[in-house]
């Protein structure tokens, strides 16, 4: 018997606090692992114990239910039990997208799975000439970064990248912003995150994420926050009258459009049955080319429009505080005049602008500057006035038009793709739309530019009000006039004073543009813009009535009010998209899963073979440990062919192993060849003298015996003594102390993407705090085993 390959520990950690639930996930490609740090809060550590990051939903009190990383470790999806799927991204503790699943209290969140398909058309894989390592026994030459297109000039256009070309989008100050994204776009690091040019080398790759609730809800997005929508599975009505479902998990191949979903009943926490079905993503198999620049565009648009709509926040923030302050203080003089009564409806800006024409101040008005206002005051108005206009200037110049420029060139691309699909119904949208929001884009545009003229001149008109201001207040509150004072007064710029006095003191232009909209002149404008006339137009017009001086009560040049219309216009496109690819979505036929005892352990694979033509056979492997039977595996097999991404009738078949006399704690998939099995023997490892191991069982050999299967049908199990498991299966022996037992088994791939990581066994142990990852061996089978595991003797 050949001496079992002993893993090498990569590191051990001691969480603090313990684990909620045990819920613990490892990156698939960074040393990072994420945990529910309590019930109310996550937490990303470093394999040496350091808190990257942490996350809670203090307000709602919501608790972490379900957690998963992108295949590329780039983002953590956290589902917790507000009905909210939360995705953070590696450079910030804050969620960056965020995709409301169900209802608060009502739904949980019970799986979250994360997958990566092929779309459109593409050249079938090549099997490698040997196989040895995990890597090849996964990929069978799936490596997308080997692949070559050959010179196209059409494809080098579609997925050329002007945005970069741009200058960076600029982060928004910390404070005033407004809801969930106050603090997603304050860094430089979060912007370059989440705006990420697009590869082209991913262009025939599709992100899924499905999602699953208590009550029987399929959540479906791609590219992490484009929602296709929302799907519920009920049984044939052949079956009779069956329970609801929750999704238990899900499994996905490259090649495949189909994935295979695993139901459970959602009544109770425990079960006996189980539904594998498939569901078929026909919109990835027939997509055009373009659907990942496509969908790479419009979840940039989203984020981009999240931009803008913080930048307008920011913007009416800055406005009202250089109005706040000064108003304050010209409120008060102008009660008293009013008090006073002796001269008239004359107001302060009249009284300011006859002081500075005639060099006389009232008595009321010289009492208030000198006593009240003084030289305090009006530092703090200088400060509150040039402050806030010169965050809006930033504001405008630096964050507001660049976004704007590149929402209108995603737009022209968009533009490009409806005008050449225009005779088809499969993208979702017209040209007719993207004109629509276009023209919204340019309106917006159009007030940007009207707004950073008008904070330009204010700025320097009101430099000009605010040296007369200062100079007045010294000169009143002085019982001789200096010459100093004299000379400054001789310098002074008095059309620019009383430039600002009449069109800015009082009144700014700028509340034509930043002012707050109720919903009934949102509701009335809304419907005349909607009615065909071109808002640019409707613009253009109003505009000109308030340059001339004309009163008109009609909210488009508001900001806020053309951010919301351009919000709601853009999401007729984005929703006419998703009900374009959820129309591509369909369930395939069932298997049915009949167990005499509650599953305690699980886990799902999908394999692909390539057939004829455009035909695929997907094999669907989901391995089972019962409560009851702790030292018996199921592993069911499913087979479905596959023709142009729409499944067919299902076969299913079954092998029963019972491991010699031991334990199975936990069992995974890996690759696309071995199924790994947590193998403890009877009683603790010290007792025995045995080691825990880890057990490779290569769950595609027909030589494991597998038998037709139908829901209820009973196999005879296929056992095997202690030293038939050491000798049929490679063995891997998990060096720990003999108190580690573990709870629960994770796996991880090889990966390249930063450093070599080499593929991993995470384990957690009973105690919920106690995590140690090793690594599997780079070679597992070696010349020696080969041929042992390609026919085990389990006769």
């Amino acid at each position: 018997m050949t001496e079992p390959i002993k893993l090498g520990l990569l590191n051990e950690s001691r969480l603090e606090p313990r684990l909620h639930e045990g819920i613990v996930t490892y990156n698939p490609t960074i040393e990072l692992f994420a945990g529910a740090a309590g019930p109310t809060a996550l937490q990303i550590w470093r394999t040496n114990d350091q808190i990257v990051a942490k996350n809670s939903q203090r307000g709602e009190q919501a608790s972490v239910q379900a957690i998963h990383w992108k295949p590329d470790g780039q983002f953590l999806a956290v589902g917790w039990s507000d009905g909210v799927v939360r995705l953070m991204g590696l450079e910030t503790n804050k969620a960056v997208h965020q995709m409301t699943i169900g209802e608060a209290g009502k739904s949980n969140i019970t799986s979250i799975g994360w997958a990566q398909n092929l779309a459109g058309k593409r050249p079938v894989s090549a099997a490698p000439s040997s196989v040895k390592t995990w890597e090849q026994l996964a990929s069978q030459g799936l490596d997308l970064s080997k692949r070559k297109h050959a010179a196209d000039l059409p494809r080098e256009l579609t997925f050329l990248e002007i945005e970069t070309a741009l200058p960076k989008l600029s982060p928004l100050p910390a404070s005033g912003g407004s809801g969930d994204d106050t603090f997603v776009f304050t860094t430089r690091a979060s912007l370059e995150f989440l705006f990420r040019p697009f590869s082209q080398s991913d262009s025939d790759k599709v992100d899924v994420m499905i999602v699953g609730t208590n009550e029987g809800q399929i959540h479906i997005s791609i590219y992490d926050s484009f929602v296709i929508g929302s799907f519920h599975y009920s049984l044939p009505p052949s079956l009779g009258d069956q329970p609801g479902l929750q999704l238990y998990g899900s499994a996905s191949h490259l090649e495949l459009s189909t994935h295979t979903l695993v139901f459970r009943p959602s009544t109770g926490d425990k079960t006996k049955t189980l539904y594998l079905v498939p569901i078929d993503l026909t919109f990835i198999h027939s997509s055009p080319e373009n659907l990942s620049l496509l969908a790479s565009k419009t979840t940039t648009l989203q984020k981009l429009l999240r931009y803008v709509n913080q930048v307008q926040y920011h913007m009416m923030r800055e406005w009202h505080s250089t109005r706040e302050l000064p108003g304050r203080f010209l409120n008060s003089i102008n009660d008293t005049l009013q008090e006073a009564g002796t001269y008239g409806e004359m107001n302060i800006g009249q009284a300011m602008y006859h002081s500075v024409v005639t060099g006389h101040t009232f008595p009321e008005v010289r009492e208030w500057l000198v006593d009240q206002l003084a030289e305090r005051g009006h530092k703090r108005w200088d400060k509150a006035v040039v402050t806030g206009l010169q965050a809006l200037r930033s504001l405008v110049h630096e964050n507001f038009l660049p976004a704007l420029e590149r929402i209108s060139i995603i737009l022209s691309r968009l533009l490009g793709i409806a005008r050449f699909h225009e005779s088809k119904a499969e993208i979702g949208f017209t040209s007719a739309q993207i004109m629509k929001v276009m023209d919204i884009v340019s309106c917006l545009m159009m007030v940007g530019n009207k707004i950073l003229l008008f904070v330009m001149e204010e700025l320097e008109l009101f430099h000009a009000f605010s040296i007369w201001l200062r100079n007045e207040i010294d000169r009143l509150a002085s019982s001789s006039i200096p010459d100093d004072l004299t000379e400054k007064e001789a310098a002074m710029e008095h059309g620019k004073i009383l430039a600002y006095i009449q069109q800015y003191m009082l009144a700014t232009p700028l509340r034509y543009y930043l002012s707050s909209v109720t919903k009934e002149d949102t509701e009335r404008d809304r419907k005349l813009a909607d009615g065909g006339s071109s808002l640019l137009e409707l613009l253009g017009k109003q505009i000109k009535k308030q340059e001339s001086g004309q009163t008109d009560t009609r909210s488009y040049p508001q900001v806020e009010f053309l951010c919301k219309y351009l919000e709601s216009q853009a999401n007729i496109v984005l929703e006419g998209i998703a009900e374009a690819e959820r129309r591509s979505v369909r369930f395939g036929q069932l298997t049915k899963i009949v167990l005499d005892h509650n599953v305690s352990r699980f886990d799902v694979h999908l394999s692909a073979v390539k057939e004829v033509g455009d035909t695929w056979k997907g094999v669907t492997y989901a391995a089972l440990i019962t409560e009851s039977d702790d030292s018996q595996v199921y592993i069911f097999q499913t087979s479905t062919t596959i023709t142009n991404g729409i499944s067919s009738s299902v076969t299913a078949k079954l092998s029963r192993l019972i491991l010699g006399d031991g334990k199975l704690l936990d069992l995974k998939f890996l690759y696309d060849d071995s199924l790994l099995i947590l193998w403890m023997p009877k009683g603790k490892p010290s007792d025995s003298g045995s080691p825990l191991r880890l057990i490779r069982i290569p769950h595609k050999s027909e030589d494991l015996g597998y038998q037709p299967y139908t829901a209820g049908s009973q196999i005879a199990p296929h056992e095997l003594t202690n030293e038939q498991v050491a000798n049929v299966f490679l063995n891997m022996v998990v060096p720990c102390e003999s108190d580690f037992i573990p709870a629960r088994m994770e796996l991880k791939e090889a990966s390249t993407e930063r450093g070599k990581l080499p593929p991993r066994v995470c384990l957690l142990g009973n105690d919920m705090q106690t995590y140690k990852v090793f690594a599997l061996p780079e070679d597992p089978l070696g010349e020696t085993l080969k041929s042992r595991w390609q026919k085990p003797e389990l006769q």
